[in-house]
């Protein structure tokens, strides 16, 4: 499966410049935040895949024009043929705007979600704006990562964690790929980045090791 990772600057080989070619061969889009929503519908025009989202800090925009033809799978988990995605957007609250959180409240909305990643039998995929702290991260409060989300690789150890926020441009040189304590594969896609995920990096649909879940995957799907 090759993903189309997104965030925070749109790209001119996708946009002013679009080079449709960069396109050829992807399954799937993913948003990090932080992206003009008329960038985003351009790009599930021109894909023909479907492209899913999260907000950035900078996204409150969206609550009176959201990208059409995207979806918003912020707080949600979606299952895109079998690869568990786990969406938590928004940063650290520095200036009390839309989609930002102090980490009591990030920690509530995963709780708020434990039940539901337990029901799937974890995720593959966490799909954030912001960083892990410590883990690519910076030291002013608008760039911090969260703790939490530390405690949420640990704890389910998903293969793939991808995020924006963190700018190239912030910090020449830092890596965009890094490897998380929890074996985790941590990705910055600030402009763009390719994912190739091999298919048994995740379950086959309605093969997740779930009764529960494997069986409500069977039976919606007759």
């Amino acid at each position: 499966m090759n993903i189309l990772l997104l965030a925070d600057e749109e790209q001119p080989g996708l946009w002013d410049f679009f080079q449709k070619e960069k396109l050829d061969g992807i399954d799937l889009i993913l948003s990090c935040g932080d992206l003009k929503a008329a960038y985003l519908e351009f790009l599930v025009t021109m894909a023909r895949c479907p492209l899913l989202y999260v907000h950035g800090n900078h996204d409150g925009i969206y609550s009176r024009h959201a990208p059409e033809g995207c979806q918003n799978i912020d707080g949600r988990i979606y299952d895109f043929h079998g690869l568990r995605i786990l969406g938590l957007g928004g940063s650290r609250c520095y200036s009390g705007g839309p989609h930002q959180y102090t980490e009591k409240e990030m920690r509530a909305r995963i709780r708020k979600l434990t039940p539901r990643i337990a029901m799937m039998n974890g995720f593959d995929l966490l799909l954030t704006h912001t960083p892990p702290e410590d883990c690519g991260d910076l030291p002013d409060l608008a760039h911090r990562g969260f703790s939490c989300f530390n405690t949420l690789l640990d704890q389910w150890k998903p293969r793939y964690m991808v995020h924006g926020h963190i700018h190239a441009s912030y910090t020449a040189g830092m890596e965009a790929v890094r490897r998380h304590a929890s074996g985790t594969k941590i990705i910055n896609a600030c402009g763009s980045y390719v994912l190739s995920i091999p298919a048994d990096h995740y379950p086959e649909k309605g093969h997740t090791g779930s009764f529960l879940y494997d069986l409500y995957t069977q039976f919606k799907n007759r």
